[in-house]
């Protein structure tokens, strides 16, 4: 009888461990978070790939009940933290909230709340930024501090460092919005945001290229409804916002990183293997496998590991987060930063949601080489050997600013000083749509034009009106009209120095023109003139592009002409006065003529020739 009861004792005793257990593991299956934590109704892309984080979440069933809305799958990875759920949304779903109730069989755990709103009218019709735009870059860390109660934030790793290259300055989105005027007053009509999402890493945390929330605005830079506001202020004053998109990596503090769903979420997660930034491998016919693999696979930096988007769950993940951010924020483009290092199935699918959801929308990808054969591999439309489609609609034209660069740094030898200039567009017989490219002198990886032409105003004042008059689309980085330059060669972070006047102890102010030289004030006004200018001028916008080959006086001559209007710029690079013959530009050019030179305000009237003072920008409008 004793070993009877004691029996049942024992019995009793484990089955009331294994209750508890059991309870004990219920109880600690919990929702940390839902990415995206809600959609829209009424979008083309309808079927969503939940991502629910949280302990042991894995182990629970999902189910919802709403008008609309169905869950059609639920997928399971590794990681029992993780779990995919698959909805789909119908376009006359009822907005509202959704309740996602997560069950162990019959008993519901935990339910969490995803909310479906209406679109913002017209919100699928949106313009995108084109070539009648100029844009502003800005790194917001280092543009100005408009809030200094949030120069740090008790939940991130990196503290404010003003006197460290690398360092956080305490820029942010507030100190943009309260220099929105002066953004217009310059001529910008769009602003291009390095990535202002969380990067919560111990260093370096300041440039945004490594994400550790892709859903959430740095703290340290404001919130997620303080960038809503900036896009709103921006707007009234008819600026657009183009959001920096980071596809190829993430920070290593990613919380998806330190516990990942699971092993192929990232490319060689064993092992750090760093990008041989061989881009010709893509496109290479002899180019072997390995080669290839190095290029997209390969890390940046051991803080950056590279994703894979090879995983459907990964690809749909970054696809949904591009979409949030434009549809939740109202922006007007993206900007992709390093866009070939990414799988290029997964760029052709990715590119092609985006506009298939915002069809009038503009992408521009970051395909840093002088090579157009490479970079206009890209482009939408073009009609590549291998096959390859593309839905990228612009590219940024480094080819076209390095030759400027050259130009203007070169010395005359048997042949014009413009002539790679001049080469670089001839060229454009490989794009799709060269009208549609990005083009700029400098950008925040860069060393800063001024200092790239070795501080001369007159070829900065050439360059500028060049890039105003041009095709494509102009962008400038912040401080650029007045002059800003770096003094160590290559840093980045002497790059990036903090706009004067955004921060209280500055003693110069580029929005008052307090402080500045005054050359630097000549610059602003020269810029803001050229800027405000171009912003009407749709022959510059859409207008065609005749050039006539440079020859040893000197001058580079290019046309912009449609059916109502005809402009002949002229940039005299020479230390003397140029007169033109100008019977060589007759298929243009009638032999007299009288016109508006838009620097000067001078009327010139010219009868066979025209004279270029030196070194000296000539905008001609023609009567």
């Amino acid at each position: 009888m004793k070993r009877y009861l004691h029996s049942i004792l024992i019995s009793a005793t484990c089955l009331f461990v294994t209750l508890c257990l059991s309870l004990s593991t219920l109880s600690a299956q919990s929702v940390q978070r839902i990415d995206p934590a809600n959609w829209w109704v009424g979008m083309k892309y309808n079927t969503l790939t939940l991502m629910v984080y949280g302990e042991n979440i894995g182990t629970l069933s999902p189910s919802l009940s709403h008008d609309g809305v169905v869950l059609i799958e639920t997928i399971t990875v590794e990681n029992p933290n993780y779990l995919f759920i698959k909805v789909e949304i119908a376009n006359d779903a009822t907005p509202g909230d959704v309740t996602i109730d997560f069950k162990n069989n019959s008993t519901t755990i935990t339910s969490q709340i995803f909310p479906l709103f209406a679109r913002e009218p017209g919100s699928a019709d949106r313009k995108g930024f084109d070539a009648s735009d100029v844009i502003l870059l800005i790194m917001p860390d280092r543009f100005a501090n408009g809030n200094t109660s949030n120069d740090s934030a008790s939940d991130m790793l990196e503290e404010p460092n003003r006197d460290y290259l690398g360092g956080r300055y305490g820029g942010d989105l507030q100190g943009i919005i309260d220099r929105l005027d002066y953004i217009r007053s310059m001529g910008y009509t769009q602003i291009w945001n390095t990535p202002a999402i969380e990067n919560n890493m111990s260093r370096y945390s300041y440039h945004g290229y490594s994400a550790t929330d892709f859903y959430r605005i740095d703290p340290r830079l404001g919130t997620n409804e303080l960038f809503r506001e900036l896009v709103r202020e921006a707007r009234k004053r008819d600026i657009g916002l183009i959001w920096d998109v980071v596809l190829n990596h993430s920070g290593s503090e990613h919380f998806f990183i330190k516990d990942m769903p699971s092993s192929d979420w990232i490319n060689n997660p064993e092992k750090t293997v760093i990008t041989n930034h061989l881009k010709t491998t893509l496109l290479d016919p002899y180019a072997s496998e390995l080669d290839r693999k190095a290029y997209t696979d390969g890390w940046f930096v051991t803080s950056m590991p590279d994703l894979n988007q090879r995983n459907p769950l990964m690809a749909a993940y970054l696809t949904q987060n591009t979409i949030w951010w434009a549809e939740y924020a109202g922006l007007s483009g993206f900007r992709v930063d390093t866009y070939s290092y990414a799988d290029k199935n997964f760029l052709t699918e990715w590119t092609k949601a985006i506009m298939n959801e915002y069809p009038n929308f503009n992408i521009v990808g970051e395909e840093w080489t002088n090579l157009p054969q490479i970079t206009s591999y890209w482009q939408r439309g073009k009609q590549n050997p291998d096959g390859y489609i593309s839905y990228l609609p612009s590219v940024m034209d480094f080819a076209l600013g390095e030759n400027v660069t050259s130009a203007l740094n070169g010395e005359m030898s048997w042949a014009s000083t413009w002539k790679d200039v001049y080469e670089s567009l001839a060229m454009d017989f490989h794009f799709s749509d060269p009208h549609n490219l990005v083009i700029f002198p400098d950008n925040h990886d860069m060393d800063r034009f001024f200092t790239q032409i070795e501080g001369n105003f007159d070829h900065w004042k050439l360059a500028i009106a060049l890039y105003a008059t041009m095709r494509g689309i102009p962008q400038f980085l912040y401080g650029n009209e007045i002059l800003m330059s770096n003094t160590i060669r290559g840093n980045h972070g002497d790059i990036r120095e903090e706009f004067p006047g955004g921060w209280s102890d500055h003693s110069a102010d580029a929005t008052t023109g307090k402080g500045l030289t005054d050359q630097e004030r000549e610059a602003q006004q020269y810029f803001a003139k050229l800027m405000n200018w171009r912003r009407s001028k749709s022959v510059i916008h859409s207008g065609n592009l005749l050039h006539f080959g440079p020859q040893r006086d000197d001058v580079y001559v290019y046309f912009r002409y449609n059916e109502n209007d005809l402009m002949m710029i002229a940039l005299n690079k020479n230390d003397e006065e140029v007169t033109l013959d100008l019977s060589r530009y007759a298929e243009i050019l009638p032999h007299a003529f009288e016109a508006h030179e838009v620097i000067s305000g001078r009327t010139i009237r010219a009868d066979g020739t025209i004279s270029i003072p030196a070194k000296t920008p000539f905008i001609l409008e023609i009567k």
